[in-house]
């Protein structure tokens, strides 16, 4: 296959690799062939013979959910086929379909549906993994995260590029990775649903560690919702540069317009934007990005 026809489907998900077949003119076993991948029909394969996913994004699997699907399984049977790679020794490696197959082996099952294709590089697997799993399994928002840095890291993608492999606006795909900023604890808080992603994004807007951890606390021990914790951030700037104006010679006409000025520019260019003033009248303005390709993201903003 070469890597011309290989780039060609690799971020539609595995429709762009699985064609329709009809079963009464295709064989189960017969091979089949669709932009240089090769497919075959959907087979019952042995569980015991499939290894796990290396690529696997997903990190916590709920048991609730498991069980749920579980109870599914049962009554239904696998409604959706896994996807799998061929290897050698007539062993196969999982692309998608985790969860089935965990819940398939705790039910007894021995068998399970797959569709079998070829992918011929470990790059190849790994981005068919991310980008399935990513349109198909429900990830939490962390896993997300880490997900769209593997494809931006191990891929060599641009965040423009992840944003239409996996059907996202590219400010989506900044707002995911800027997670990975926020520290461990809060991180972990955000993959075990304990705070939601508006909590967390909130908590993104105070640039102190400490202080986050602070208002993550207040979160889960008091319930507080994602107004209130960017109200509570709103209060702080606002009595800090209260204090700051105090100090200058000069003071900008309309203390509560500047506030809404600086709120106005963080939504608008969707990162952290801090707005200083000095005794003279004049100040600057600080708006933080992540990486390169979200510095390419802020100047087309301006530039439009």
């Amino acid at each position: 296959m070469s890597d011309q026809k290989s780039k060609s489907v690799l971020g539609k998900g595995l429709s762009a690799l699985i064609p329709r077949i009809p079963e009464h003119n295709v064989p189960s076993a017969m091979p089949v062939s669709r932009d240089g991948v090769q497919t075959s029909s959907t087979l019952e394969i042995e569980i015991a013979r499939i290894s796990p996913n290396p690529y696997q994004p997903r990190l916590d699997f709920d048991q609730r959910s498991l069980e749920e699907l579980k109870q599914s399984i049962k009554q239904n049977g696998i409604i959706q086929p896994i996807t799998v790679r061929r290897m050698i020794g007539g062993t196969f490696e999982l692309i998608s379909g985790e969860r089935r197959v965990r819940a398939s082996q705790e039910i007894g099952k021995k068998t399970i549906p797959a569709y079998i294709i070829t992918v011929e590089t470990d790059a190849e697997m790994l981005e068919l993994g991310l980008i399935e799993n990513l349109q198909r399994e429900n990830l939490n928002p962390i896993e997300v995260s880490l997900s769209f840095k593997r494809l931006i890291d191990e891929c060599s993608l641009t965040q423009d590029q992840v944003a239409e492999k996996v059907g996202k606006e590219r400010s989506t795909v900044t707002n995911f990775l800027r997670l990975l900023k926020l520290p461990e604890k809060i991180r972990q808080g955000v993959r075990e649903n304990k705070i939601s992603m508006g909590h967390a994004r909130a908590l993104l807007g105070v640039a102190d560690e400490k202080k986050q951890l602070k208002l993550f606390n207040k979160i889960i021990d008091d319930g507080w919702s994602v107004r209130k914790i960017e109200d509570e951030i709103k209060g702080k700037e606002s009595k800090r540069t209260s204090r700051s104006t105090s100090s200058g010679s000069s003071k900008l006409r309309g203390d509560a317009s500047f506030q809404q000025v600086e709120t106005r520019l963080r939504h608008k260019l969707g990162t952290k934007v801090s707005v200083r003033k000095n005794s003279s009248g004049g100040g600057e303005i600080e708006i933080e990005y992540y990486n390169a390709d979200d510095l390419e993201r802020l100047i087309d903003l301006l530039d439009s």
